[in-house]
């Protein structure tokens, strides 16, 4: 991959080579299958689909979400069909007419030099491609002959406009524009504001922007309601602190993005030691119109529990050089260890906030100051 060619940072992953991130080389617990990976992709199996003409009634859209291979597939042999289809067809009104037999200079047949399907078969293709070598015509003495060339040239205007329109799909679907889009290896959770944040990077490596752009994050965890039903996977939206304080984002250097938790948050009963044992998978989803094409694009990614770091922060990115605003992306995941509460929001609001924190630590810091300077004169 890119990253171990040294050509792509280590710290941070593109949104489609997320499945190479070395895991932990410690022993992880024992968790659900992820809801969603790293390179945005769900991890979702669709089984038992009894209606599976549904399918067939949005044939464009079956195109173009197929494989290039298929794609290519069907195409060859929607043209290599057409062509025997009508080559037969020639064939046939040739056969009708009497034209594959010998006949004197006064007989003008349907199609000129046609004396087997093989010929048959080569004016298919002339007429459908609209090739013309001119050795083989058509005449006015076949009703049936014309009919059928309006028919096979109508054919093979729509076999053409459905091959160029899924070949232009899919080569600019937007999830293409995804792979440019980036999200930092790891979540952190830090104090921000004397507030407890959950808190990411994300970026964009192209200079043509991504237009309106909005951040959606959601929590995916199993819950059980009060009447006792289970929900596997109950997706629990949470407001996030846009740092250019409207609707949509300004991606056009790295941002930090931050979710407040407080009582209204899901994360609010979370402490440092939780997190270890929670189920828990925070999804991220960043939507906006590509500047270039219009067209929408979504890239997606998730962080587990294992994944969010307590008590670290995102080093800066952005430093001004020569009058121009530099982005160094070996910088875009790394991050530092700060003072952080290891309890939870809930809790460290009921203890009178970061204030309070702040002075319990120092004055649990003066103590352990005096009691290792009183260990220094026994000894």
């Amino acid at each position: 991959m890119l990253s171990r060619k040294g050509l792509i940072p280590e710290d941070y992953l593109l949104t489609r080579l997320a499945e190479d991130v070395l895991q932990p080389k410690f022993k992880t617990k024992q968790r659900k299958a992820r809801f969603v990976a790293k390179s945005g992709t769900c991890n979702v199996a669709h089984t038992n689909i009894r209606e599976q003409g549904r399918f067939l009634q949005d044939v464009f859209t079956t195109l173009v979400d197929l494989k290039w291979l298929h794609t290519l597939l069907i195409f060859t042999m929607s043209f290599l069909c057409s062509w025997l289809l009508f080559g037969m067809i020639w064939w046939l009104i040739a056969f009708a007419h009497g034209d594959l037999d010998a006949k004197g200079d006064d007989f003008v047949p349907c199609v000129t030099d046609i004396h087997s399907f093989s010929s048959a078969f080569l004016f298919s293709i002339e007429v459908q491609v609209t090739i013309g070598f001119g050795g083989r015509v058509i005449t006015e003495e076949c009703v049936s002959a014309i009919v059928i060339l309006i028919l096979q040239n109508i054919v093979g205007l729509v076999i053409n406009a459905i091959m160029l329109g899924c070949i232009f799909m899919k080569t600019a679907q937007a999830n293409r524009r995804a792979e440019t889009l980036i999200f930092s290896k790891h979540a952190v959770i830090t104090v921000r504001n004397n507030k407890l944040c959950f808190i990411f990077r994300l970026g964009d490596l192209r200079k043509s922007m991504i237009i309106s752009a909005t951040v959606h994050v959601q929590v995916v965890r199993k819950t059980v309601t009060k009447e006792g039903e289970i929900v596997p996977l109950d997706q629990i939206d949470i407001q996030m602190d846009n740092p250019v304080g409207t609707n949509s984002i300004f991606l056009v250097s790295p941002l930090i993005i931050s979710h407040v938790i407080d009582k209204n948050s899901p994360l609010y009963d979370l402490s440092a030691a939780d997190l270890q044992h929670e189920d828990i998978e925070v999804i991220v989803v960043l939507e906006g119109v590509v500047e270039t094409t219009g067209i929408t694009t979504q890239a997606r990614t998730s962080y587990l529990s294992e994944e969010i770091l307590w008590g670290q922060r995102f080093v800066p990115t952005v430093s001004e050089e020569d009058g121009m605003y530099a982005v160094d992306y070996s910088k875009f995941g790394n991050t530092v260890k700060v003072a952080t509460p290891g309890c939870s929001a809930r809790a460290l609001d009921e203890a009178g906030g970061m204030e309070s924190f702040r002075l319990k630590e120092s004055s649990g810091a003066s103590v352990r100051r005096r009691i290792r300077h009183q260990n220094t004169k026994e000894l």
